[in-house]
């Protein structure tokens, strides 16, 4: 495993459409054990492969319960995920994202979804994502289709840290 890194705006990676995975082999094995050793060294909560500068349909996403931060995170590789039954209640979150270090935005996306895709050995799988988590895989998934959450975002401000260690997020 090893830590690679994140390629950032406007790396032209960030836009292009990733590719379907067929072959998971070795190759696909060693590019998801160096996402999830990236996503953690970040420190980040979701990583796609196209943020690799890698196109292909992987991402993975590591994410505890929002109500007991004792519970430990649950880590998620998926392969080819596609987002199915959106719910259509819509919740206003901040979001931030590895790719656009600095900037967080207020974004709208669905409460819940049904994520469906493979698992790393291409067997397949569903998960049903609710609050933060469904946010995650949407961001994620949008990275896919080299959308980014400036381009949903409603209001985009600047991190800016004080002096005592905190961050402020000021409008742009």
């Amino acid at each position: 495993m090893s830590i690679r890194e994140i390629v950032t705006l406007p790396h032209a990676a960030l836009r292009k459409k990733a590719r379907k995975v067929a072959d998971f082999g070795k190759p696909l094995q060693q590019l998801v054990d160096d996402m999830i050793e990236t996503m953690r060294a970040a420190p980040g909560v979701g990583l796609a492969a196209p943020q690799l500068d890698v196109h292909q349909r992987v991402i993975v996403v590591e994410f505890g319960d929002e109500e007991d931060p004792e519970v430990l995170p649950t880590l998620y590789v998926v392969v080819n995920p596609e987002i199915k039954r959106p719910s259509r209640e819509i919740l206003l979150g901040q979001e931030g994202c590895l790719s656009i270090p600095g900037l967080v935005g207020d974004v709208e996306r669905s409460a819940s979804v049904v994520v469906r895709g493979q698992n790393r050995r291409g067997h397949p799988i569903k998960i049903k994502a609710e609050g933060w988590l469904a946010r995650i895989f949407l961001h994620e998934i949008d990275h896919l289709n080299g959308v980014l959450f400036v381009d949903k975002a409603e209001k985009i401000y600047k991190l800016e840290e004080l002096e005592d260690g905190s961050e402020v997020a000021t409008p742009v």
